[in-house]
């Protein structure tokens, strides 16, 4: 497998590669080489690449792209490589997949090892300066009534790390929250488990039907768009398997689009770190209506693709470093 990589980006001519075939080698050759990118397996010899992965990241960060296979042990690994640190993963592909497999998986090896170089200067020396502030505090009888309002949150790439850091920032008294993170379908209930592990909200993948409450985190369900309806006079999750939007399902871009119909006032979006354009559609529409928008800045996202499409279009209220986005959101349903 490591020759195969070796062969894949070589051949594309836009890297200088070196090979390492365990971690103490691999420490060694980023000293002798300072590279801009690092693509990691999770099962080495001598030390697995978690624990490698968590000292590189202290003593000398850089961008990392995972590579995962798709098994249960597999996937509970790289989220917890996302969680400490990684950019990105990729499937490892099976040495028997045809031509075409490993032709789409070279295309998106090299898209990703791109998108992870680009974000070197992010990864090294402002990740580390994130600093979250503290919550604004509130008494029970001065919560603000929440009935009908929703907060939308999208991502992608760099997203698993940004998610957890707002959720941490944010009070339970918050209204529902609903999130569609860019991710295969192993992954997003296993991705809601662990942030209901460690965050203080009542985190669940969605289901059909599902009724938005307060202090409550909806994550849509991979391969699954989520929606949010009015039905009976509650706010309800809608999912559905219909065409991809943006090449994802599910796609921000669904999410916030369903927004539309609800009062722009009850309305919040939020769009994270993430390559590509979903979600700045949708984003656009909605805010023209008068629902507040907030993206994520260039300065902390790993890749300002989404963010950066949505301010193109106009539709953006308030551009915010990651750490500053929990006052704001805060402040809007305390008016």
């Amino acid at each position: 497998m490591r020759n195969l990589l070796c062969e894949i980006l070589a051949q594309s001519g836009d890297f200088d590669v070196r090979c390492a075939k365990d971690p103490y080698e691999a420490r060694i050759v980023i000293k002798q080489f300072e590279p801009h990118v690092v693509t990691l397996d999770i099962e080495m010899p001598k030390m697995d690449g978690i624990t490698f992965l968590s000292n590189l990241m202290k003593l000398y960060p850089l961008p990392v792209v995972m590579l995962s296979t798709l098994t249960h042990r597999g996937s509970e690994a790289t989220l917890l490589a996302l969680e400490v640190g990684a950019v990105d993963f990729i499937a490892k592909p099976t040495l028997d997949e045809n031509s075409v497999s490993f032709t789409k998986f070279a295309k998106e090896l090299h898209e990703k090892i791109m998108m992870a170089a680009n974000s070197y200067d992010i990864v090294r020396n402002k990740r580390n300066a994130i600093a979250l502030k503290d919550r604004v505090q509130v008494g029970v009888a001065d919560q603000p009534k929440l009935d009908g309002r929703v907060i939308a949150v999208g991502a992608s790439t760099g997203g698993i790390e940004a998610i957890k850091l707002l959720l941490q920032s944010l009070p339970t008294w918050m209204p529902p929250i609903v999130i569609t993170q860019h991710v295969p379908s192993f992954f997003s209930e296993k991705f809601a488990k662990r942030l209901n592990n460690c965050l203080d909200f009542n985190i669940k993948q969605a289901e059909q039907g599902d009724v938005l409450k307060s202090g409550c985190v909806y994550i849509a369900p991979g391969d699954y768009h989520l929606e949010v309806q009015k039905r009976n006079g509650e706010l309800v999750c809608a999912l559905n398997q219909l065409e991809k939007v943006n090449m994802h399902r599910p796609s921000v871009d669904v999410m916030f689009n369903s927004l539309a119909a609800l009062a722009p006032s009850h309305v919040m979006m939020v769009l994270l770190t993430g390559m590509g354009k979903d979600g700045a559609q949708g984003m656009n529409v909605v805010a023209e209506k008068g629902a507040c928008s907030i993206v994520q800045d260039e300065k902390t996202s790993i890749v300002w693709g989404m963010p950066g499409s949505a301010v193109a279009l106009g539709g953006v209220e308030h551009i915010l470093p990651i750490n500053e986005m929990s006052e704001k959101i805060q402040n809007y349903f305390l008016k």
